[in-house]
Parts: structure tokens; sequence; C-alpha cells
């Protein structure tokens, strides 16, 4: 394959002039390179390398203006406004920016478009004043909004002048002054001969610099488009190629002969579609895995959609050895930058006191693991265990050293809204870090990411200090936000060497044998309609502005050019909708398919991942010498209910919890959680009826614990929860709900003494502990627990267990004993009662027959929900009493249990839950 720029390159080296002489103008800066690499490799002898600009180069050349970047502009157009709008009217920077960007890039266009911007600002004024026209009483709001379109020729005409004095200018004004000014360019460079090469859409600047030197007979045009799509009226490719060979005098005179028969060869072009952006990766990844290190030399991967760029460099194969990158890494993907965005949230939210995720999110970011261990983790702790919501920064200062003030300070002290301190702390944050990786040796690429950060913040101090517009940390953002989005890393590699990575507007003047293109979906290729103007389409038309249509020819121009040379094409695109993905793929695809070329062998296909069968089988985990040493320590120190139920409802529970003692991560509890809740409903009512043990329960002191119940429950959520009162959102609810429970639970205790019940408190909150006697097992047993609550009603002893979730009557009746050690869901409530019952029974000597049940906050109204001995799964009749058959049989069942909890022969079996 020949490419196009070695095709000129011959053609040149014909002419009389010397290539060295010449100026080439290309598209872009990397087609440059590629000029110059074609041109080493053309000729035997050495030479001086030919000028060579890039578009946008070469338009600063002839204007003689310097470029400046959007943000300066926004900075110097903010300058204008401010000068020409009243004091009152004037808006602050940051409602500025929220027009003030779209407004700009109209600019552009009308520049680049050479508009008479007066007649075309007061024809848009026309538009919205006849917007506005029924309303007879036009409101102030109505009257500003006319006033800001009749405004805008001054905006324009101010911002031009001001900037033409200081010799600068932004994208459009650069364009029009070089159409103004290359008559007068080119008499002063009448002995230089210039090669355009590679172009195809040009604004009306662009064409008046290239019909002013075709027509002073000083430069050469190479128009890259083949035949077919030249001689296809209808065909987009072609649209603008075709107007200038149309329109442009010197084409009258000097008639195009199109030369170029490359699009009818032979072509190997597949159509993939694929599920999702990273099976496109991977898909991609599979296809480059087998070609050989001279193919990947002759291949170029270019992204529809950049934001693949990070997937596709993570799935490359081994096979790939050099690889060239034309996109940047983009800075916002760097791991720092989150500690950044972590710092603005932090400072830009109002308030005396910071939320804990916040400042969680800073010191426990791993760019601060160097300066921060071991006092991070540990205030983190702290945070988690004293469940602090909010954080005021004296706290967040205590945990840390001296030597620690200063950063922190930095980090965490108020910035007063000032953009000026909030850069000063970010430089000095980004010297701390470096100076710990430095001491730590750590790689290059962390150093280098520090290095753009300290340049950004510096560009942020520039601008700060030549225009004192950014006033607020919010402001500060925007424009952090701003030059972020346009900052990046350039990859290191080899450019002629290897695999070509790029986007679709690199490849411009580019060829390449093999050729891959991914996301070719409707939406990306081609982008579709985006409105970030002002500029009505109707009136875009009428002055010749490019529109969505424009763009869209725009795009198809370069997808075909990338086919017109290739021998082995492969698009890929997304089927999947999703986010801003229709799942539509693009219209170039069915166009290859509709107009297929005799030569070309079109495969279409779709392809998904393969997905292996996942048998989900159940763990089983063998017991081990040390597993039963731990299990004989546990029953030594004894078996909780709640333990033994956790075996019966998944023995893996147990083993995770029990054996190997791994606990749950502490955190932050923002919202009060049940057990919380529950934890303060228990303690209350001890603290309630731990003095009233061995009395008879009155009215008098249900009447003194009502007093007591909103002092309790604060005490109570104080020690349980937080120091913090809690008088607002969901836990103001539930910390009223707490104080509702007790006064529930009050009432049920006040009713059964009016119906004439003799309440006696036996035992509050009562540690049992008790000896089972398994003969089967050659140490000792013990369970142990604590029970809620003993009392004797009418001469009967009851067990009571508090429980704030709602518990039924039907989950504390048993029909088959065999069944309380398998079933949790039905039997686990009655499991855990009989359990207190016989401590109580082993350790008190309590008298029997005696009863057993729950109360369950949520169902009040039932009152105890007794334990029962049913006859039948439906019907029948109940024992409510607990005596000593119970006891043999629940006794019985317990044996069993522990018995195949340390039985080393039974593994630790999953249970499906």
């Amino acid at each position: 394959m020949k490419s196009f720029i070695r095709q000129v390159l011959e053609q040149l080296q014909k002419e009389d002039t010397p290539i060295s002489d010449l100026v080439f103008i290309l598209p872009s800066k990397r087609a440059g390179a590629f000029l110059l690499n074609e041109l080493s490799q053309l000729t035997s002898t050495t030479i001086f390398a030919p000028k060579i600009y890039s578009i946008e180069e070469f338009t600063e050349e002839v204007s003689g203006l310097k470029s400046i970047d959007n943000t300066t502009t926004l900075f110097e157009f903010y300058e204008v406004y401010q000068k020409l709008t009243p004091k009152e009217e004037l808006e602050s920077f940051e409602t500025f920016l929220a027009w003030a960007q779209s407004l700009i890039h109209d600019f552009n266009e009308i520049d680049r478009y050479l508009i008479d911007a007066e007649k075309f600002f007061n024809y848009l004024a026309d538009i919205q004043d006849i917007n506005h026209w029924s309303k007879q009483h036009r409101t102030e709001l109505i009257e500003n909004y006319l006033k800001f379109w009749d405004q805008l020729p001054q905006y324009y005409s101010v911002l031009k002048e001001n900037l033409f004095e200081k010799e600068q200018g932004y994208q459009g004004l650069i364009y029009r002054s070089a159409a103004s000014k290359v008559a007068v360019y080119a008499s002063k460079n009448s002995n230089q001969e210039y090669v355009f090469l590679g172009f195809n859409a040009l604004n009306s600047a662009e064409q008046v610099i290239f019909q002013e030197l075709l027509q002073q007979n000083l430069a050469k045009v190479f128009w890259d488009i083949d035949n077919v799509f030249l001689k296809d009226y209808h065909h987009e490719a072609s649209l603008f190629i075709r107007e200038y060979l149309k329109d442009w005098p010197f084409y009258k005179e000097n008639p195009f002969h199109p030369g170029i028969e490359e699009y009818r060869e032979a072509k190997d072009i597949s159509i993939t579609g694929i599920p999702k952006n990273i099976g496109q990766a991977k898909y991609l990844a599979e296809l480059l895995a087998n070609k050989s290190e001279a193919e990947l030399e002759k291949t170029a991967i270019v992204l529809g959609d950049e934001s693949l760029l990070l997937p596709i460099l993570n799935s490359l194969p081994p096979n790939v050895k050099d690889l060239n990158i034309t996109m940047g890494f983009p800075l916002k993907n760097a791991p720092v930058t989150s500690l950044f965005n972590s710092l603005f949230d932090l400072h830009t939210k109002s308030g005396s006191s910071y939320y804990y995720k916040n400042v969680i999110a800073i010191i426990n970011h791993p760019s601060l693991h160097q300066i921060l261990k071991p006092y991070a983790s540990k205030f983190i702790q702290k945070i988690n265990k004293e469940n602090t919501v909010y954080l005021k920064y004296e706290e967040i200062e205590a945990n840390f050293p001296a030597t620690l003030q200063e950063f922190i300070s930095w980090c965490f002290k108020s910035w007063e809204n000032s953009a000026k301190k909030a850069i000063l702390h970010f430089q000095n944050i980004v010297f701390s870090i470096k100076d710990s990786l430095t001491q730590e040796k750590a790689g290059k690429l962390q150093l280098e990411f520090l290095y753009h950060f300290h340049k950004l913040f510096n560009q942020l101090q520039t601008l700060n200090t030549t225009y004192p517009h950014i006033n607020s940390l919010t402001a500060l953002r925007n424009f952090y936000n701003e030059i972020m989005s346009t900052q990046s890393l350039d990859f290191q590699g080899r450019p002629f060497k290897g695999l070509q990575l790029m986007g679709m507007l690199e490849s411009r003047a580019l060829d390449f044998e093999n050729v891959i293109i991914t996301s070719v979906n409707e939406g990306t290729l081609p982008s579709g309609k985006s409105n970030n103007s002002f500029i009505p389409y109707d009136l875009k038309k009428s002055y010749n502005l490019p529109t969505y249509r424009e763009k869209d020819a725009v795009y198809t121009y370069h997808f075909y050019r990338l086919l017109q040379r290739a021998t082995k094409v492969t698009l890929l695109y997304n089927t999947e909708s999703g986010g801003l993905n229709s799942g539509e793929k693009s219209r170039f695809l069915t166009q290859l398919e509709i107009e297929k070329q005799p030569n070309h062998l079109l495969k279409i296909n779709t392809v998904s991942p393969k997905v292996p069968k996942v048998n989900n089988e159940l763990k089983v985990i063998g017991k081990t010498p040390a597993m039963i040493e731990k299990l004989k320590d546990l029953a030594n120190y004894g078996f909780s209910p709640s333990a033994l139920t956790s075996y019966i409802r998944n023995p893996l529970d147990f083993y995770y919890q029990y054996v190997l003692g791994v606990k749950e991560e502490e955190e932050v509890e923002e919202t009060v959680a049940y057990n919380t809740l529950g934890t303060v409903i228990h303690d209350s009512l001890e603290v309630f009826y731990k003095p009233l043990e061995g009395e008879l329960l009155k009215e008098t002191h249900i009447l003194d614990f009502r007093k007591r119940i909103d002092q309790e429950v604060s005490t109570q959520f104080y020690k349980s929860y937080t120091k913090s009162p809690l008088l607002q959102g969901k836990n103001y609810l539930i910390f009223e709900i707490a104080k509702r429970y007790l006064s529930n639970f009050l009432d049920l205790e006040n009713d059964r003494l009016k119906k004439g019940e003799a309440i006696r408190i036996e035992k509050i909150e009562k540690n049992l502990k008790s000896k089972i006697n398994i003969s089967s097992l050659d140490f000792p047993v013990y369970i142990r627990g604590k029970v809620d609550r003993v009392e004797n009603c009418n001469g009967i002893t009851r067990i009571i267990d508090y429980k704030t979730g709602k518990v039924e009557q039907s989950k504390i009746e048993i029909v088959d004993w065999e069944n309380i050690t398998t079933d949790y869901d039905k039997y686990s409530k009655s499991f855990q009662v009989l359990a207190y019952a016989t401590m109580m029974k082993n350790e008190e000597n309590i008298p029997l027959p005696l009863e057993g049940g729950i109360i369950s906050f949520k169902n009040l109204k039932a009152g105890l929900l007794k334990f029962a001995k049913r006859e039948k799964p439906r019907g029948g009749s109940k024992d409510f009493s607990i005596n000593e058959d119970t006891f043999l049989a629940y006794e019985d069942q317990l044996e069993k249990l522990i018995t195949e909890i340390c039985n080393p022969a039974i593994p630790f079996t999953e249970k499906e839950i």
C-alpha cells in the first residue's frame, strides 16, 4: 500500500522545485511527522527538511496573532462584560460562565466563516424580538433578555479590539485576521511555494487563504478523494470537495483531474456487533493476539469513542511490543485526581463541620498513606467506633501529632471560600506528596502526575492574579474542571513503529493497511445533533454556517478516507443500549452494505463473550485439629443461644463468626440500625426494672418509668449510638419510635396490673451459664446467655425474651421436636426461649411447670407470646406449660446439635438460604 502522503511526495519529486524549498501545510502536527518519515524513506541523499505547519500554526503565522485558549478567552470576555454592563445588572462570574461558553463558541463560528458580526447579531436580536411580539406588557425579565441580544454586537467588537491590542486571538479571530491579511502575506512571500494536502471541510477563512495562494500561483492543493465518492453527487464523503471544485474560480480555469482509484480495490471488511464497550476492548485484544509483529506495524486502531482508551490499554495482548498512542492519557483519570476532587467536595459544602465520608475520603486516600500512616487508620477506627457523622476541624486536628498539624490544616482548616487560599494549599499538598514519594523512591508515573497538577495549579494562580474574578471556591472548581478537561499526559513511544492507536481526528491524511475502528454507532460515528449554540438552525442555514448535517459529512469523509487504501478493515459497534448509547449501528455500516463494491468481501456478524457455566456448589469445610481445639474452647466458655441458632441457620456462618472469629467491619451507622434500636430498648428497660428485682410491680412504678422515658432513651442513644443529639431526619423518627415502644410496653404492663395480675420481678438481664452433660464428648460443654426478664405472675414463673422486631404466635410453637434444630425460620425463637429456660432451671432451681415466651414490640397487642407444644400442625390443642417432659425432649435435641458441631467427622456444610 502506498500512502497518500507518499504519492504526493513522489509527484513533487518529479517537479522543478526542490522539496526542501516547499512549505507544507497539513491538517495536524501528526500528519507533518508522518510526512517527514515518508520523505526520509524516499530520499537517498541528505536534504534539509522542508517547513511544515499545521493549519492552525499557519493561520497564526499569516495573522501575526498569538493563540489563546478557551479559558483565557473567557476571562478576557468577562473583562469586556464588566466594562459594558451597568453595575446593578452585572452578573457574578459563576453565572456569567453558564452562557459565556456557548457565546464564545458562536463568536468562533462567526469569525471562521467571515460573517459580518454586527448584521448577524442584529438579525439574531430581531428574531428574539419577534418571538416575544405577542406580549403586550413585557415584563422586566423579557426586557432584560432582549437587551442582552441587543448588546451582543458590542460585546463582540470590544472583545475583538482588546485582543488585537494585545496581539492575541481565539481560534476564530486568528482565522478571520489571517483571511484579511493573506494577500499581503502572499505578496511578501511571492518566492515561496506552498503545498496543502489532506484537507476536506474548510471554513470560509481557510477557503479565502487557499484561493488567494492558488490565484497567486503560490500553492498546490492535493485533495485526497476517491473517484467513487467524487462522482457520486449524493455521497457525503465528497460534499465539500465537490463544492470547491465547482465554485472556486481557480478550478474553472484549471480543472481538477481526479486520479485516485483506491476504494474499488479488493478489501476484506468485517462488521462485528459486540455487547458493551468493554466487550469491544476484549474482542479487539483477541484480534490483535493473532497478528504478527509485521502485521501490527501496518495496523491502526481508531477509537470512535475516546473513552475506550483505558479499557483497550488494559486489554492489550502480550504480543504487542511497540505501541504508539497519539492521544494523551487524560489527567482526570490519574489516581491523585480523586484527592483534589475530595478536597473540593469538603470545602465547597457550607457548614462548621465536615461530613465523615468526605473526611475519610481524604485521610484514607492512597496518595496520603506515606504522610498520614498510621494515624489515619486509627482515626478512621475511632470515627466508626464512636459513630461520628460530622466532625469539626479541631476534632480532626487533635487526632494527628504536632508534626502533621500544618499538613492537616492545609486539608481541613476552612479555606474561607477563598480561591487564593485554596490554590496555595493545593500547591503545598502537591509538594508534600512529592517529598513523601521521593523518600520512598516511588515510580516516575506518580511524580509525573504530580508535576502536571503543579503546572495546573500554577496556571490557576496566574489566571487568578491576572484576572481577579475567581472570588469563590465554586468558581475556582469550575475553572479547575475546565482546565482539567483539556490536560493530558503524552505517552512516550516511537511514532512510526508498532501498533498505532488514535482518535478519529488524528487519522487525518494518514493511511494504514489494517484498520480497526471501534464504536461505529449512531451518536458516536457520526456524532449526531448537539446544540451548544445561541444561533437557531434556520439562521445557520441562511448564513452558510455548519449545522449537524455538515458535521456528519466531516465524519463521513474521515471514515471513508480511512477505508480508501486499507486492505483489511474491522468495524466494531456496541449492540447494547444503555446510557447515551442507543445500541444502534452507524448509518455508515448500513451504507457499506447497500453500496458494496464488487471487490469488497463484506462479513457481518455479532459476537458475545463466552459465559462459563458456574456450578454454585455449596461450600464444605472439613474440621481440622485446630478447629476442634477452638470448638472445645467455645464449649468450655459456653455456646450462646444465638451461636447455636446461627449454626442451625447456616453452619458456614457459625464457622466464620465463632470458629474463625471474623467480625463485620465496623462502619459509621448514619441511620440507627435495628440492632442499635434493640439495644436502646433493652438497656432502658434494664435501668427501669433492675432495682425492682425481688419486688412486686406496682402502678406507681409504671408512672415513674413513664416520666423517665425521654431522658432514659436520650441517655441510651448517647451510649449506644452517638454523642450528637438526634434532632433531625430519620434518626429523630427512630428516637421517637423508641420512646413510643417503651410507652406502649408500659401501657401493657399497666393493663396487666389492672386485670389483677400479681407480677413479681425475679431477674432482669441475668447472666447465666449452665453445664450440659453430653456422654459422647470427653470435654465439658456449657451454654451461656443473658435472659431479658424472669417474672412470677400469679404464682407461675415466666421466662421472657424481648424482641423489637415483629414476632407472631406461630413462630414460637412446635409440633415435631426434631425440627427445632433444622428449621431456623420456624423454630429459632422457640429454641432460644427454651435455652434460657434450661439455664434458669439448672442454675436457679425454679419450680416447674413454668412458662416462656416473647414480648414483640411490634406486636404488643398480642401480649406475651407463650411457647407452646402443639399436637398437629393445624388445629389441635396447645400446651403452654414447660415441664420436665419439655426439658427432656429439648435437651435431647440440644445434645444432638452440640455433638454434631463438635464431631470431627462432620464438616461445616453451607446451607442454601
